[in-house]
């Protein structure tokens, strides 16, 4: 089994938590590929059996151009505003053109924590997209907490985005024998 990891990120908590899920989907025996958004081109998607898809959540969304350059003022490199998981959802009919052949896919995102009871979210909107694309979810959309924009991450987090890895693997696993049989 091979999953991709698609991440967009603007100071670095978003890429954090994908390069631990990532550890985690490893440690269960998963060939796991990182890309950031503004990077990952559809040959690297090929042959994926899971594609998980990260993003950080701007106005209770999915960012936008409008919100990236926020982001730039508040201190995020300004080479990360380029392009966002937003834009790049709406090329995925390329990189998948026959719809049966589309993997799973498992979305997650970052979120201040102070708002975490407010229903929108970066995760929520990229599930509805790829589930609108004809993609199969494989597990809710997941939310990490950091301390305010720039993070730090809250306590803990690390440690539930690795075992979220691990599901996912258990998931993915499950599905494919499911699907064999």
């Amino acid at each position: 089994m091979r999953t991709v990891i698609v991440f967009e990120s603007m100071f670095g908590n978003t890429e954090d938590r994908a390069r631990e899920i990532a550890a985690g989907l490893r440690a269960a025996g998963v060939a796991t590929t990182l890309s950031d958004v503004r990077q990952v081109r559809a040959d690297d998607l090929a042959g994926c059996d899971l594609l998980v898809v990260g993003a950080p959540t701007h106005a209770f969304s999915l960012s936008r151009p409008s919100t990236r350059k926020d982001a730039v003022s508040q201190g995020a490199d300004p080479a990360r505003a380029a392009v966002g998981v937003r834009e790049w959802l709406a090329t995925l009919d390329d990189a998948f053109p026959a719809r049966a052949d589309r993997p799973s896919v498992a979305v997650f995102d970052t979120r201040v924590a102070k708002v975490r009871r407010l229903p929108g979210s970066a995760a929520k909107r990229a599930a509805r997209v790829l589930r609108a694309q004809g993609f199969a979810v494989l597990d809710r959309p997941t939310s990490f907490y950091v301390e305010d924009v720039k993070g730090p991450v809250l306590r803990g987090e690390p440690e539930r985005a690795e075992a979220w890895g691990v599901l996912l693997a258990e998931r993915l696993g499950v599905q494919h024998r499911r699907d064999a049989s």
